[in-house]
């Protein structure tokens, strides 16, 4: 039981020390990270339909 006791503080005392981002911050790497997705994904797109139209032109 002591072990789990002491596991739990540990944990607590970590979480203190972790430094949380802002809200700002955090909106700002959200948006960015939904605009790569986006991106990336529309590129994977073009990609795919480039290659079924050269396969369709075979």
């Amino acid at each position: 039981m002591k072990k789990i006791k002491s596991f739990f503080k540990g944990v607590r005392k970590e979480a203190k020390a972790v430094r949380w981002s802002s809200g700002k911050s955090l909106l700002k790497y959200s948006c960015i990270t939904i605009l790569m997705l986006v991106f990336v994904g529309l590129f994977f797109y073009g990609l795919d339909a480039l290659f079924a139209l050269v396969r369709g032109l075979f």
